[in-house]
């Protein structure tokens, strides 16, 4: 299928290529819908195998933050870039004014934050080029790395994952496996912890699962067996596509719910989740928070965490009322969180024709 193709089939607007030799920069800037506002989106920094497999990460991620953004109530779209290079490099500052100067160019259709590889310094870096970019430092008023906010809605929405299937949102006693301890998964972790959750870890970083080790008495896993421990929780906080035709026949888990973005490697491995009798949170519902803690700076008089947290909060009722519709309409919960935001957006296009023809 050709890049247009793609972005026929799932109406992507914008898909832009940014190259700088003197920087570096090798990146991608993917706008899915911007009907709701402008497209806001983490940059990724991430050494892939293939320029092709950056294009379909970002052009996934692009439609999962249509639907974040959508499911969360927030007024903005969905997009997201993809920097190809290694994440630990020193050498960002020419790299991310690149880029931010290639955002600049976009006149605000895209108004990017941290995701996976790239931090709040990164950030500022785009922003000496661009009036956009949110995620900013406390000391220049914003929010600062969304990642435990992120953690904080995954927690409060494995609470709701709990009520539906036990009845009960205590994690005392329940055993929990955090695939990835980045700076999403390590803090989930914490939060389970202190709860009274039973954790097993993985990371390809031995560091991180000595830490966990020490710090929150966690069993540690290897990476290639942590999803197929068996545990009540199944909490993903790495890299997406994790669970299709190979995989979920191993699972050995009554809940999915995590950090990571596109879990499924398809819609129907979700209805194969679902055949199986484990429990699944749409992951663009559940892990909303760090999306909808940037999003706050942008709010009346600016980033006001109380304000921030409460929205957050709200992943619980948002994944009770998915879980609630869901059996009435007698569909799974991952196709109805698609449906609900299609719907919402659907809403607003319509008023908008009404608008237009009046």
């Amino acid at each position: 299928m050709s890049l247009f193709d793609t972005m026929y089939a799932e109406d992507h607007e914008q898909v832009v290529f940014c190259a700088d030799r003197a920087a570096g920069l090798k990146a991608l800037i993917v706008i899915h819908d911007t009907t709701l506002g402008p497209s806001l989106g983490g940059i990724r920094m991430r050494a892939y195998a293939s320029e092709a497999d950056a294009v379909t990460d970002a052009v996934r991620l692009a439609q999962a933050m249509t639907y974040k953004a959508a499911l969360a109530g927030l007024d903005y779209g969905g997009g997201k870039a993809v920097v190809i290079g290694d994440h630990t490099t020193t050498q960002r500052e020419a790299l991310f004014r690149a880029l931010g100067r290639a955002i600049e160019s976009l006149g605000g259709r895209y108004i990017p934050t941290e995701d996976m590889g790239t931090t709040t310094a990164d950030i500022e870096r785009v922003r000496k080029e661009s009036r956009f970019g949110v995620g900013r430092d406390e000391v220049f008023g914003g929010g600062g790395d969304p990642s435990p906010m992120t953690a904080w809605g995954v927690f409060c929405g494995l609470r709701a994952c709990l009520e539906e299937v036990e009845g009960t949102a205590e994690f005392r006693g329940k055993t929990v496996a955090v695939q990835g301890l980045g700076k999403v998964g390590y803090a989930l972790a914490r939060y389970l912890y202190e709860a009274g959750a039973v954790l097993s870890v993985a990371d390809v970083d031995a560091s991180r699962t000595q830490r966990a080790e020490a710090e929150l008495h966690a069993r540690v896993i290897g990476a290639e067996e942590i999803l197929f421990q068996p545990c009540d929780i199944l909490a993903p906080c790495a890299a997406g596509g994790i669970f299709h035709r190979e995989t979920i026949p191993r699972l050995r888990c009554r809940i999915i719910g995590g950090g990571a973005n596109n879990q499924l490697l398809s819609d129907e491995d979700g209805d194969a989740l679902q055949a199986r009798g484990i429990f699944y949170a749409p992951d663009f519902a559940i892990n909303a928070g760090g999306l909808i803690n940037v999003a706050d700076e942008l709010g009346p008089g600016g980033y006001r965490r109380e304000r921030a947290k409460a929205k957050t909060e709200a992943i619980y009722t948002t994944l009770k009322t998915i879980f609630a519709e869901a059996k009435r309409r007698e569909v799974p919960p991952h196709r109805l969180a698609v449906t609900l935001a299609q719907e919402r957006i659907q809403a607003v296009r319509n008023l908008r024709r009404l608008n237009l023809a009046s």
